[in-house]
């Protein structure tokens, strides 16, 4: 069972921690329990709980109404506002999923909206607001490595799938692109995405994955002579600073554009080489390629 801080609830709920304190001290539907040493958590149930609450209240529903709802009275209020929902409460509806290993509702989730925006437009309205929302947690550790690995591992086959839909030929003029992510790197969601925007557009990709050592990007250079390198680093190396590392990259490839993202490069101070774009966004990242 998971135990969630009131710092944790907010970022989840977008329900603020002083909202959420006084919901506490006006209404019985919120009670979190208290650790040996006196400090507030929440459980699933309430997580759940708090994710309903806020779906309702987006929807117009007072939270004094919602108080005195019964818990299959709230339920079927919520079945009620699934086929009107924004994009919030279908985030809402994959970290209920997440919570809980539902396989099925997630994807269902995700087929809705896809049915409606298409795949491009889907991943940019749900699935990177959700990833935002939930990989501060993940990189604290409040979220489980299991509950990580189920979510990233279902965005993932998505995407593959996606990417092998893609029936755009190649243009006459397409940039020649290489994929990757540095050594100790292994979450490919936003490379993989990347591969499918570029595939979608006509562009030529040579994807290597994760993992990649910076040596072979010599061979690969050589080899295949890229226009761009797309990569992510949300780590820092074990050999070398994430600084260091740019810049051995922009040393290797000296006439190659290379778009790069991630946690690592939003730090201020870095000091990148001029054909070094950081790409931190979906909207950054699609305005590179375009």
């Amino acid at each position: 069972m998971g135990q969630y801080s009131i710092k944790d609830v907010e970022v989840l709920s977008g329900i603020k921690a002083h909202t959420l304190r006084i919901w506490e001290k006006r209404y019985d539907f919120l009670k979190p329990q208290r650790t040996d040493t006196n400090i507030r958590y929440y459980d699933d149930y309430q997580l759940r709980l708090i994710l309903n609450i806020s779906t309702l209240n987006r929807k117009g529903f007072k939270i004094s109404r919602i108080a005195h709802m019964s818990e299959k009275e709230l339920n079927a209020e919520i079945l009620r506002s699934t086929d009107e929902e924004d994009t919030d409460d279908q985030t809402d509806r994959l970290i209920r999923a997440m919570i809980d290993f539902e396989a099925d509702a997630f994807e269902k989730v995700i087929n809705q909206l896809t049915n409606k925006f298409g795949f491009e437009d889907t991943c940019v309205r749900l699935f990177f607001p959700f990833m935002m929302r939930t990989g501060v947690l993940w990189t604290a550790g409040t979220i489980r490595p299991a509950q990580e690995h189920f979510v990233t591992n279902l965005l993932r086959r998505k995407l593959l799938a996606a990417i092998d839909r893609v029936q755009t030929p190649r243009k006459p003029d397409a940039k020649r692109y290489v994929l990757f992510l540095p050594e100790g790197e292994n979450h490919e969601v936003l490379l993989l995405f990347s591969e499918y925007l570029l595939r979608l557009r006509g562009q030529q990709v040579v994807y290597l994955g994760s993992n990649v050592p910076i040596e072979d990007l010599v061979y690969v250079r050589d080899a295949f002579q890229p226009d761009v390198l797309v990569t992510y680093i949300s780590i820092e190396q074990e050999t070398m600073s994430t600084r260091d590392y740019l810049h051995r990259l922009a040393e290797m490839y000296p006439h190659t554009r290379i778009l790069a993202g991630g946690a690592r490069l939003a730090q201020p101070e870095l000091a990148l080489a001029a054909h070094i774009t950081v790409v931190n966004s979906v909207p950054a990242l699609r305005e590179a390629i375009s």
